[in-house]
């Protein structure tokens, strides 16, 4: 066999010629036998079918039957009904009745895929129409519902989605990575060649410009669904002494519900929708109605004329509900004018909430935020500051969790944040393993990991306070669990520390969107107390040692926070 091998090598190499020649041969034959494939298992056509004469010609509008495709790169096409769907749908289809399901050929690899990407496209130009190129102004945004962003996967098809389960009815893509939702347009519409920035995460695909939207109009499923999706009750509230001015727009409805008031209130695109007895009320979070101040739930229980079991208020007692659409007074950000005189830290412990801080950091002043590291991350996800230079001076404060004198020295002051050691160290464990609002798995809570993690993080917490209280030369304290309980004076506080001048509009604005896209949710909260005793007991003795110093220098002592794991669980 190697001799007869061997002779065949010598005769080609001796004759280059008959080797392409036999190459090409070769080719030639596998793509007759790839073409002779597409037309195996083709329907015979019946005579009559060939022969449109002898059934006495065609009718009026009829068409010729299909013999086959000739045309490479294309197949072929199927006579009958089921062919046509399996081309259109793939090997699996639904039969007449919409439950039946019959199994067809598969077309094999690559054919496959180009087939997926197709109904991919046609299911979502099933759910979406694009209405055009709109025009978009930070201050006044054309789609005023929900917002979110993502610089590196950002697709069409992803954000019709998040729109569509919010019960929006537009959804609007801006500068590749930008995503808005409303139920209104309230924007001119321009030419098509203004949106030309392709998707970051979708090639070949527009996701509008700089400045203009590419605007889409969702097709909703169901009709019978809610229009506007789910609105957050806020309480019951006592009426404000100037109605006109704290609440703008006023409805009376005889069949009063919540729905109508909601939807009433979403229409005018108001974020705030108060209801009165048989009176709606739509309008924003103002220093004339804050919702600060909470009234006994007793007091708004006046049934709805149209809903008996929900409460629609009365007309010195509101109940209020917020709706979806987003408060855009506090919205804008930018990069500072100026370069700053002087760097402040946002300085944390890992997992003590630097990131959320820094959300409500930028919607509170308009600016945005840097870092002395660079996440690539939370930069798709909007936080345009984390790609410069910490020491650039156009960002209005700086993330650190540095904790060396030398680093602590470098800024002029700190807003130093604060929280439960116990619920740091395990947000950042699931931050280390599962994300920025990921979980880490089962496996590695009872694994090593945990409490190799205990062991080494536990100790940092509290030299990390230590370092700042120490060598900061102006150190702002803030404890994460104030920030969330008064959120409003908190954030107030760390404003005016940075030097901007605090407006209570906007601070009411953003509490009304304070959770922004980086909170993890709640239904994936661990069943048991991952801190054994002895953990527990090592906690308690750190959790001592910062309360003391921070009582020493007259503030709030971190065993205010809890010193006991029973806080959390």
């Amino acid at each position: 066999m190697a001799k007869l091998w061997f002779k065949f090598q010598r005769y080609f190499r001796r004759k280059p010629v008959r080797f392409f020649t036999f190459l090409a041969l070769y080719l030639t034959a596998g793509s007759l036998v790839f073409l002779h494939s597409g037309f195996v298992g083709q329907p015979a056509v019946s005579e009559n079918q060939a022969n449109p004469a002898a059934t006495g010609g065609l009718a009026e509008g009829a068409e010729l039957p299909f013999l086959g495709d000739m045309h490479l790169g294309r197949g072929f096409r199927d006579t009958g009904e089921a062919s046509s769907i399996a081309r259109r749908y793939g090997p699996w289809f639904k039969g007449k009745d919409g439950n039946e399901r019959a199994k067809l050929g598969d077309y094999g690899g690559a054919w496959s895929r180009a087939l997926k990407g197709r109904v991919v496209r046609e299911k979502e130009e099933e759910r979406a129409k694009y209405i055009g190129c709109y025009l978009d102004d930070t201050q006044s945004r054309a789609l005023r519902g929900v917002s979110f962003f993502d610089y590196k996967k950002m697709t069409i098809f992803r954000c019709q989605d998040n729109c569509a389960e919010r019960g929006y009815l537009y959804a609007g893509l801006e500068f590749g990575a930008e995503c808005y939702c409303g139920h209104k347009i309230q924007a001119a519409n321009v030419s098509e060649a203004e949106c030309d920035m392709e998707c970051k995460g979708e090639r070949g695909s527009v996701c509008g410009g700089a400045n203009h939207l590419s605007v889409y109009r969702l097709q909703l499923a169901q009709e019978s669904a809610r229009r506007y999706g789910s609105a957050v009750f806020r309480g019951c509230f006592r009426r404000p002494d100037n109605l006109s001015l704290a609440l703008p727009v006023t409805a009376a409805m005889l069949n009063m519900s919540v729905d109508k008031c909601v939807d009433f209130c979403t229409e005018k695109e108001y974020p705030l929708a108060a209801l009165a007895g048989n009176a709606c009320h739509c309008g924003f979070p103002t220093t004339r109605f804050p919702l600060h101040d909470r009234e006994d739930e007793q007091l708004c229980a006046q049934k709805c004329s149209a809903e008996e079991f929900e409460s629609c208020g009365t007309p010195s007692y509101f109940i209020v509900y917020q709706t979806q659409v987003q408060d855009n007074r506090c919205m804008d950000r930018r990069f500072l004018p100026g370069k700053s005189k002087q760097l402040i830290a946002l300085a944390s412990f890992p997992g003590a909430g630097n990131t959320w801080a820094r959300h409500l950091i930028e919607l509170a002043t308009g600016f945005y935020t840097g870092s002395y590291y660079f996440d690539g991350s939370l930069y798709n996800k909007g936080f345009k500051g984390e790609r410069d230079h910490w020491r650039s001076g156009r960002t209005i404060c700086i993330k650190t969790h540095e904790s060396g004198q030398k680093e602590i020295e470098a800024f002029d002051a700190a807003i130093l944040l604060i929280r439960n050691p116990y619920k740091a160290l395990m947000a950042e464990f699931n931050r280390k393993y599962g994300g920025h609002i990921g979980f880490a798995a089962h496996a590695h809570w009872k694994g090593k990991e945990w409490p190799e993690f205990v062991r080494n993080y536990a100790p940092w917490w509290a030299t990390h306070t230590l370092d700042w209280l120490k060598f900061g030369k102006k150190v702002l304290v803030v404890h994460f669990e104030d920030l969330k309980q008064d959120l409003f004076v908190q954030l107030g506080r760390m404003v005016s520390l940075l030097g901007v001048a605090v407006r209570e509009d906007r601070l009411l604005c953003v509490e009304s969107q304070k959770d922004g896209n980086f909170k993890r949710s709640g239904l994936r909260k661990l069943e048991y107390d991952p801190y054994t005793a002895d953990m527990q007991k090592t906690i308690s003795a750190y959790i001592k040692m910062v309360d003391t110093a921070l009582k020493g220098r007259n503030l709030t002592g971190a065993a205010a926070i809890s010193d006991t794991v029973n806080a959390i669980f």
